[in-house]
């Protein structure tokens, strides 16, 4: 049974240019405001010199649109990549620039010191297309932009600003690039749908087609912002029109990708025709090697990047100015498809998972329901339950300790003794939030990893309180904060409010193996809030304040200070409007008039 995010399918005849036309009179659904932009926008222009600004020709343009050769999964890599490496340079600059000023501390100054030009020199700045022989266009380096005399008239602040909008509109012409070139190559492919049924061919391209023609919309309106002038004005209007109106094509898709991963892994195992199509049409040189499975998951990659590059362009807009205030609503609109998109995801695969876990238990106390739709599996597991008087004589023995599994959910835990054949008996039970838990500190080898948990009432009413031996201090922890999420961490937390933490950047990629543990992407950044001795790292996503466990190789620590202070405030000021601005009065967004 499909649930009623997954859509209905669109039928494959239907080309793109049809469904747009079916879908243009909404394109002007979100009210636009008729005022002419105020030249007082351009905080960083000279106002005398805004005669020297013109539009930038069509034709220029579309020839830049055409000579991008990065297909979108490329281009993200590569963008990811140098931004990591950049943001290496500048904290080895500051690191080295800290480790100087504390030599020459220990010497004498004089006068006569000459100034090291190497030591003063600024640190690089963060330029996530910088990057020669990386095929990226910057904005500063367009043959009109160079000719006009601009670059002499903008300060620094406002180039930055521009090519953060630039870097939005390109990189959505490289994903579209993708996303056509997987609709002609794969969708369209003859071969390709006589060995598929319509049911299949539903569940692994879902609603792709209207996803297509969503991003050619949105390319368009941002061509024509551009044409307009080369100094572009705003594009966050744009996008929040195109995610009020029009991006939840990306929650139908993203909602099917459970029953997407299963066909597309029932097909390669069972349809020896199938492999052999999509095989064949991976070697196409148009694919760059990349394989079929990568363009599958190009909708929900695009949607979650799109509110990083939202974030990016708030960061470098005017504080308290017309374009944050339209950033920040288009940033919170974002915001509200990746959440629906989330959710969507982990709604499905949370029901099935609860299902066959209700299959497997069997309570020798009061029976408790586990299917709910507001419930879902943080963590599960085996654990040593210490048992018998606690004297040094016994903590030499093994009989000490017998095997407890654990089933633990955002709301409930059930503590069980394993039977054969993957059956569980339930022995204990209680609310989440009564659970209460307290590590033991230098108790000696036996008593090491070993911690209390406290039920300060069980489904008999009654305070019970259990001494229980994980295998390494990393699954301790884990057990720790997954029990008792609001315990006190090593580490200052996001919402403390502090400008100063831990801080780590990915840079490698982690797809999380239990509820547990977070999934990373290459550059995000995390505060840390916790890390054992065995290598884990319990931290919080700056971006949307997801937190986890994750792997301590995956990622680099960085040391400076001051780039740590500012990811801390630039995050802020992204999440400010959840903290109170929403309930003020919204202005009108938009200061272009559609003709």
């Amino acid at each position: 049974m499909v649930s009623e995010c997954d859509c209905t399918l669109i039928g494959m005849g239907r080309g793109v240019t049809q469904i747009l036309k079916e879908s243009q009179s909404a394109t002007d659904s979100v009210p636009i405001s008729e005022e002419c932009p105020d030249p007082e926008e351009y905080s960083s222009l000279n106002p005398d010199a805004l005669q020297t600004i013109y539009p930038l020709q069509a034709d220029s343009w579309k020839a830049l649109i055409e000579h991008i050769e990065l297909l979108y999964q490329e281009y993200r890599d590569k963008s990811t990549l140098q931004e990591i490496e950049t943001r290496r340079q500048q904290d080895a600059y500051v690191h080295t620039e800290h480790q100087l000023d504390s030599q020459n501390n220990e010497e004498i100054p004089t006068k006569e010191a000459p100034l090291n030009t190497q030591e003063n020199r600024p640190p690089p700045p963060l330029n996530r297309l910088q990057s020669s022989g990386s095929n990226f266009n910057l904005w500063q380096d367009l043959p009109e932009i160079r000719n006009s005399g601009v670059l002499d008239i903008l300060q620094p602040e406002e180039i930055k600003l521009q090519e953060a909008m630039f870097e939005l509109v390109t990189s959505e012409a490289s994903y579209y690039k993708s996303l056509s070139l997987m609709v002609s190559l794969f969708v369209e492919n003859e071969n390709l749908k006589s060995a598929l049924n319509q049911s299949e061919a539903h569940f692994l391209f879902s609603n792709i087609l209207e996803v297509l023609v969503t991003s050619e919309r949105f390319l368009l309106d941002l061509e024509q912002r551009i044409e307009e002038n080369i100094v572009i004005s705003d594009v966050c209007d744009i996008i929040y029109q195109h995610a009020v109106s029009h991006f939840g094509v990306y929650i139908t898709y993203v909602c099917n990708q459970t029953y997407q991963e299963r066909t597309y892994r029932n097909l390669l195992q069972e349809k020896a025709v199938f492999r052999e199509v999509i095989s064949e049409l991976e070697l196409n040189p148009k694919c760059k090697g990349l394989p079929f499975s990568s363009f599958l998951i190009l909708p929900f990659q695009r949607i979650t990047r799109l509110k990083l590059l939202v974030q990016n362009i708030l960061t470098k807009v005017p504080e308290r100015s017309e374009r944050e205030n339209t950033a920040l609503q288009a940033h919170r609109e974002l915001e509200k498809v990746v959440r629906a998109c989330n959710e969507g995801v982990r709604k499905m695969s949370r029901t099935e998972q609860l299902i066959s876990i209700e299959k497997t238990l069997e309570f020798k106390i009061k029976s408790v329901p586990i299917i709910s739709h507001s419930r879902w599996l943080l963590k599960q597991g085996e654990l040593q339950q210490m048992s018998g008087p606690k004297t040094s004589r016994t903590l030499r023995t093994k009989k000490l300790f017998r095997t407890v599994y654990l089933f633990l959910f955002n709301d409930l835990l059930l503590m069980c003794k394993q039977l054969a054949s993957d059956r569980y008996q339930v022995f204990e039970s209680a609310a989440r939030g009564l659970l209460r838990v307290e590590e033991l500190e230098d108790q000696g080898q036996a008593l090491a990893n070993v911690f209390i948990l406290r039920l300060l009432e069980n489904v008999d009413e009654r305070e019970v309180t259990y001494m229980l031996k994980a295998t390494s201090q990393s699954e301790m922890k884990r057990w720790m904060t997954s029990l008792a999420p609001n315990r006190r961490t090593k580490f200052v937390s996001l919402t403390s409010r502090l400008l100063d933490c831990p801080q780590m950047q990915c840079v490698h990629s982690y797809v999380a193996q239990e509820p547990d543990e977070l999934s990373l992407e290459l550059a995000d950044i995390l505060n840390v809030l916790d890390k054992t001795d065995d290598g884990w790292i319990f931290g919080e996503r700056l971006h949307d304040q997801e937190r986890g466990w994750f792997p301590s190789s995956v990622g680099e620590e960085i040391l400076n200070p001051e780039i740590r202070t500012q990811n801390l405030k630039e995050c802020f000021r992204v999440h400010k409007s959840e903290d109170g601005s929403q309930n003020k009065d919204r202005r009108k967004l938009g200061s272009r008039t559609r003709q």
